[in-house]
């Protein structure tokens, strides 16, 4: 097991797949978690929950970049309450762009408890200070009015309407690094090539999830909550 980031109340892990399967599938068999993610995102047995993992597991490796996709665990219970992302966006054919998205899917009984605005922020940290990236995006659904919300208290910049990614028309978000993390790309994401030409991991969107209500003391990239950064992951 591999922990990517720590903050306050959350673990960023790498995904187990024989471990995580069953409460992976619990949540995307939810319709209303999956309500902005397409029925594609609706695993049809734990099985296919668990190869949808693995076959995750074995993309972050091919980008083999610091990006990917992640389970957030609860600190008190290591209960998997979500998924957090931080990946390339796809064009409309489903090919990796040089923009990067961060994105959250919550399990229903972790909604309005701050926990997308928690592991958001923590991922657009990880994502300036240790990829380098010079920006971050975030895509979202016209309708999805919690994970707009998200956005807002994450600070991120509404830029408007775009067609340009998954082939759909989205919201899109958009967050500057600091200043201070500004002109010291060195090896991270943001100074790599074109990523793997795979398909985007899944749902419409990263954060096309439904959001969840942000507490006073996570907002925006540069809060006050406590973050651990952890190992990098194995394929890193």
């Amino acid at each position: 097991m591999t922990n990517l980031l720590e903050t306050e109340r959350l673990i960023i892990r790498s995904w187990i797949p024989e471990r995580d399967a069953e409460q992976a599938f619990v949540m995307y068999s939810d319709s209303e978690v999956t309500r902005f993610l397409g029925k594609a995102s609706r695993p049809a047995s734990i099985e296919s929950q668990r190869q949808r993992l693995i076959e995750g597991i074995e993309r972050m490796h091919q980008r083999n970049n610091g990006t990917g996709s992640w389970a957030i665990l609860e600190k008190e219970s290591t209960t998997i309450m979500g998924t957090i992302l931080l990946k390339q966006l796809p064009d409309k054919d489903g090919l990796p762009t040089q923009d990067y998205e961060v994105g959250w899917h919550l399990r229903r009984a972790s909604w309005g408890k701050g926990y997308a605005t928690e592991a958001g922020q923590v991922m657009l940290n990880y994502g300036f200070s240790v990829l380098n990236l010079p920006v971050i995006y975030a895509v979202v659904k016209p309708e999805n009015h919690a994970s707009i919300r998200v956005t807002q208290r994450l600070a991120m910049k509404p830029i408007g309407r775009t067609n340009k990614y998954y082939g759909i028309e989205l919201l899109l978000f958009q967050l500057d690094a600091p200043e201070e993390w500004r002109g010291s790309r060195g090896q991270g994401a943001g100074s790599r090539g074109r990523g793997s030409r795979g398909q985007g991991e899944q749902g419409a969107g990263g954060a096309g999830g439904r959001g969840s209500r942000g507490s006073r003391g996570s907002r925006g990239s540069r809060g006050r909550r406590t973050i651990n950064y952890c190992s990098m992951p194995n394929d890193k």
